[in-house]
């Protein structure tokens, strides 16, 4: 038996006074209004209205039943209507998780102008380059600069990251021009700690794939350290073009091997997998691919995590 059911019924007949018009409120036929009561009745072991042809009185104990059914409805509406501003309005908390680096120079602008849009959202944005579960932290969506999403979770992809391997001139000049994938053998490599290919990067050119064992100098799992450390002149680094954009173009670094690219990555949203989409995940997600749709388009130094993302 559907109490809910039943209770709807019989507060619309004390509300009407009557089987019929409570029947024509619920376009439900008259006799099923009165099963509803009936089976009410017989749960309770109790009278709740007195009846003729043509009316229905509640009896004293059906008035006190009445006026709390009335408390109870009203409270299970008031939860619908709650719950469905959270599916049209951005509310409540939104826990968020981001690399170190992506969020302190960038994301961070980016929440700004978010929560300018949707001031009724609580945001938690916790930050770190360790690979926490989404699922058992909580995580109510995590980014990821990767080649390869996990396949546990729903991704959205952002924006796409190229990479550019670079030096400085002066190690350059130095240590000499890398003209093949192979010539990285004889160099100081910078090399990202999380790549689960190990101390090797893969490129591609037109004679082919190429597995390059990489003689590193420094292992980081930080992007900036890396970028920073080749302006240096200490290495050769495999960078997201958007870390070393502005580099390029002052003269502090210098793209060799342009022939050849590695797998291009891309900003990734993971979620767990969930029937229905929050409203407020959705609409950040969407509130990053727009700002993101023109590519990255960030200020000097601005980077993300660099490097295979293996999980969130």
């Amino acid at each position: 038996m559907d109490k809910l059911t039943n209770m709807k019924a019989f507060t619309r007949v004390v509300n009407h006074g009557s089987f019929s018009e409570a029947a024509r409120e619920l376009r439900l036929s008259r006799s099923a209004v009165s099963k509803y009561v009936i089976d009410l009745e017989i749960e309770l072991g109790v009278q709740l209205l007195n009846r003729t042809t043509q009316s229905a009185a509640p009896t004293e104990v059906g008035m006190r039943y009445y006026e709390r059914c009335l408390a109870i409805l009203a409270e299970i509406e008031d939860a619908e209507t709650s719950l469905s501003q959270f599916q049209v309005e951005a509310r409540g908390l939104l826990r968020v998780n981001a690399p170190m680096s992506f969020g302190t120079m960038f994301l961070g602008r980016l929440i700004g102008q978010f929560m300018a849009r949707h001031p009724d959202l609580q945001i938690q944005l916790v930050l770190s380059d360790q690979q926490l579960d989404t699922v058992q932290e909580g995580f109510d969506v995590t980014i990821r600069l990767t080649d390869s999403p996990p396949p546990n979770l729903v991704t959205h992809e952002i924006a796409s990251a190229p990479r550019i391997i670079c030096a400085s001139p002066a190690y350059l000049e130095e240590r000499g021009i890398p003209q093949h994938p192979r010539d990285l053998r004889d160099h100081a490599g910078l090399h990202y700690g999380y790549l689960e290919t190990g101390a090797q990067w893969k490129l591609t050119g037109k004679d082919g794939d190429h597995w390059v064992p990489v003689s590193w100098c420094l292992c980081s799992n930080n992007g900036e350290v890396l970028r920073d450390i080749a302006v240096e002149g200490r290495g050769i680094a495999l960078l997201p073009s958007f870390i070393v954009d502005s580099c390029l173009r002052d003269g502090t670094l210098r793209e060799v091997l342009s022939d050849y690219h590695a797998p291009e990555m891309s900003i990734h949203a993971m979620f767990p997998p969930t029937r229905y989409l929050p409203y407020k995940l959705r609409v950040f997600i969407d509130f990053l691919m727009k700002s993101l749709s023109d590519g990255f388009n960030l200020p000097a130094g601005a980077m993300p995590e660099q490097g295979r993302s293996e999980h969130p």
